[in-house]
């Protein structure tokens, strides 16, 4: 059993909480608070209260009490916060006033977070909250804006690239089906990958280039169709394998997930279109050859999808904050390097559903629903995209 400071400053919180207001409560959903860490592993929290200031005593209760005992064994937990509160009261002349009150919470990871120390006291600082990186810089509200003009009319439409650079869309129909395909830009040669992504929110759909050369440019989307100027995001990309998304649930601005070489994974904050400064470590995984962002397994943050060398596709799990959960990253599929290119699609099968669609090296398109939760059974889309490139 190991100690963590954030954690504690929960159980503190949460005691001075419980004290302030003279009941004994369980915290609710103690285990998804961003503090938590995101355990993977099991969670546990117990609470008592004494009418002295002995703590042992009330150590020695939980150990004397069945339910409470059976939680400070559990072997499942190796990572524990501690809070107590003290209370002004006089209990031989007010016996009934609690005058000391514990909290303790456990968690089990199955990497231990950034931070944790042997005991209290230690010198590791504290990371910093995760949920500082996410923070917005404004408030953005969902926009709505009729684009039956805009290149890209929905965040289930395709796009994709020809060989000479043309970029095309085909809107969705509905029920995984598309209309005819229409030409909406020329000239996107030397690409690595193409984004779609409403960068800017301003409810019209940019496209986001990373060049081959290591430009990340961003060409806002116009209302009564095409795109504007290109704005400078970065220079230095190359090496990158980059998802766009709404990582952060706080935070209505699409963001940037990047997956380095060695496996590293790095957050990048929106600042508008213009040139983006910051940039945050976030976690290690596997390599991978592509990155794809989409919620996964259906519980409202985004996941990460890495296809790696060998074909596996691997789940990093989103936690509606900066760092994925910390957890094993299990396998979700195989032979993924047999698409060329992956996209996050809503609303291909009805309002609300949440799927992938990918490019088959045969040049056959194909989409998986994952409103349930996972993968299911591939729907053809429609073959013919050989030697096209499917934007993300």
């Amino acid at each position: 059993m190991k100690y963590h400071a954030t954690v504690a400053s929960m159980a503190q919180e949460w005691s001075d909480s419980i004290a302030s207001r003279e009941v004994i409560q369980h915290r609710p959903n103690f285990w998804m608070d961003p503090r938590a860490l995101n355990p993977n592993n099991g969670a546990g929290e117990v609470i008592a209260v004494r009418w002295d200031r002995d703590a042992a005593q009330l150590v020695e209760w939980w150990k004397g009490s069945p339910g409470h005992d059976a939680l400070l064994r559990d072997p499942r937990f190796n990572v524990m916060g501690i809070g107590i509160t003290y209370t002004d009261g006089n209990w031989q002349t007010t016996p009934n006033r609690y005058t000391l009150w514990g909290v303790v919470n456990f968690f089990g990871y199955t990497t231990l977070p950034a931070g944790t120390t042997t005991r209290p006291g230690g010198t590791v600082t504290p990371p910093t909250d995760p949920v500082g990186v996410c923070e917005p810089g404004g408030k953005y509200q969902p926009p709505t804006v009729n684009l039956s003009a805009a290149a890209i009319r929905s965040a289930a439409d395709l796009v994709s690239i020809s060989p000479d650079g043309t970029v095309y869309s085909y809107p969705s129909l509905g029920d995984a089906k598309y209309g005819a395909v229409r030409k909406i830009g020329i000239g996107f040669t030397g690409l690595k990958e193409l984004f779609v992504s409403d960068w800017d929110r301003d409810g019209v759909f940019d496209l986001i280039a990373q060049h081959l050369d290591g430009a990340l440019l961003v060409y806002p989307g116009r209302q009564s169709g095409g795109f504007g100027s290109p704005g400078v995001l970065g220079q230095g990309w190359e090496s990158l394998n980059i998802a766009v998304g709404t990582w952060c649930a706080n935070n209505r601005l699409p963001q940037i997930v990047a997956m380095d070489a060695s496996g590293g994974l790095w957050f990048y904050k929106n600042s508008g279109m213009t040139y983006i400064r910051t940039q945050a470590a976030i976690g290690t995984g596997n390599k991978a050859v592509r990155l794809s962002m989409v919620d996964y397994n259906a519980d409202g943050f985004q996941d990460l999808l890495a296809v790696e060398p060998n074909g596996y596709l691997r789940l990093y799990r989103g936690s509606g904050l900066a760092i994925p959960k910390q957890e094993a990253r299990p396998v979700v599929g195989a032979a993924w390097t047999d698409y060329t290119g992956l996209r996050s699609l809503q609303g291909v099968t009805g309002a609300n559903t949440t799927g992938i669609a990918g490019l088959g090296t045969n040049g056959v398109l194909e989409y998986w629903d994952l409103t349930s939760g996972g993968l299911t059974t591939p729907v053809s889309v429609g073959g013919g995209w050989s030697g096209f490139k499917l934007a993300q």
